[in-house]
């Protein structure tokens, strides 16, 4: 049994980050992974992905973007290789391969095994593990000689079986693959359900940038009045790169994608789709447009007028006609494309922290348990906190509440996770 202050499970962005922290503090720690560093991001992205953010956001404690191409979109391994970078920078006790089989409470602490026949005493344990890909139960009625894969395992549209595609989600993912895979030659159905539509660049600006010049991104978890609904908010319909065109669905179908609405059932080779298209678009239009309404208010109150373009029109997005079934044998649909986001889930947590939902329980990563943190959940407190920029103020938060640097923390967190959690 090997002694250590912290364990910190996870050694992506949230978990590094962490790690700095406790390591500026002198705190005894180890950081644990089931792969190598970033390995989700070296294992479960597609290749033409780049980072929805641009450059200049890919900030963690103690750490920038440096480069000339500030305004620029990492790709999966420049992102990689900017994390290893961070890492060398503070060289973190990483145990790469090292998979944990499960936290248990001991007296004063946890003990976690992992699959290395290690085991760790922990005054503290940080989760900082990703989610896993979720899929809705009717994938299970879906004809086996369909092939389906996740978001997660796609890589390109060589790697799939000849064929057209379904392509399950309209959030940043799906969007992209569709695009990908219709511009590979592919014929390509799109189901779409609620999503979030934004336009790259607005008045001369990222629109990341205008985010974060208005509060979006600072906007907490307090300020939501439903927050489960808050962190199941879809991601942008967004892409990452310079002077590529928006992607909308509106700029899909003219690629010649067929829109549908959100995919209701599944019988064999027979798909059917809710009526909702329509509906569902004009939805995500009225949020754009109280999104863009909110930028030109701030430019017109803080004088930026004669600083940034003119208002852009962003013309609607009108959807009429989809088909609601599709016989996916007789349309040449030989895969699925699961593009319907993750959850998180700890096996291995033997810990009694876990809600109705199966997630931790938490207040800005406080969580019921002494000792026990977590780290990296999509609107964790702020709205960025799945962000890699948004992993630098929740890791100070924990790392001071370990610290003990606020001694109400522990009394306030209590208070708060029963109206939160």
């Amino acid at each position: 049994m090997q002694r250590v202050d912290t364990v910190i499970i996870g050694a992506g962005h949230a978990g590094l980050a962490t790690s700095r922290l406790l390591t500026d503090a002198g705190r005894d720690h180890v950081v644990l992974d089931r792969g190598r560093l970033a390995e989700s991001w070296r294992s479960a992205r597609w290749d033409s992905l780049r980072l929805l953010t641009p450059n200049w956001m890919s900030r963690l404690p103690g750490w920038s973007h440096q480069g000339p191409d500030a305004e620029g979109f990492m790709t999966v391994p420049e992102l990689v290789g900017y994390l290893e970078s961070y890492a060398q920078s503070f060289d973190p006790p990483v145990r790469q391969r090292t998979s944990v089989l499960a936290v248990r409470p001991v007296d004063g602490g946890y003990q976690v095994t992992t699959t290395t026949d290690d085991a760790w005493s922990a005054r503290n344990v940080v989760v900082a593990a990703g989610p896993r890909p979720r899929v809705p139960a009717l994938a299970t009625r879906l004809h086996p000689d369909v092939w389906q894969i996740h978001t997660n395992r796609y890589r390109n549209p060589a790697a799939l079986p000849d064929g057209g595609v379904l392509v399950v989600g309209a959030s940043a993912s799906g969007v992209q693959i569709a695009s990908e895979l219709r511009q590979a030659g592919r014929d390509v159905v799109l189901a779409v359900g609620a999503h979030t539509r934004l336009p790259r660049r607005y008045r001369g600006m990222d629109i990341m940038w205008w985010l974060e010049q208005i509060g979006a991104l600072d906007r907490t978890i307090d300020d939501a009045g439903d927050a489960r609904r808050a962190r199941r908010e879809p991601s942008a319909q967004l892409v990452g790169g310079l002077g590529r065109p928006d992607l909308n669905l509106g700029r899909l179908r003219e690629l010649g994608v067929v829109v549908t609405g959100r995919l209701d059932d599944l019988d064999g080779h027979r798909a059917r789709f809710r009526d909702d298209l329509p509906l569902t678009t004009t939805a995500a239009d009225a949020r754009l447009r109280r999104t863009l309404r909110t930028i030109d208010q701030y430019i017109a109150t803080s004088g930026l007028e004669g600083e940034v373009l003119p208002p852009a029109d962003v013309p609607a997005v009108l959807m009429s006609g989809a088909p609601e079934s599709l016989d996916l044998r007789a349309a040449g649909i030989s895969t699925v494309v699961w593009a319907t986001g993750s959850h998180y889930r700890y096996p291995w947590l033997r810990v009694p922290v876990a809600d109705v939902y199966g997630e931790i329980k938490q207040y800005r990563g406080v969580t019921p348990a002494p000792g026990l943190y977590v780290i990296g959940l999509r609107f964790m407190h702020r709205r960025n906190s799945q962000f890699i920029d948004g992993a630098r103020h929740d890791a100070q938060t924990i790392v001071e509440h370990l610290a003990g640097a606020d001694r109400s923390g522990p009394t306030s967190a209590r208070v708060l996770l029963a109206r939160d959690g």
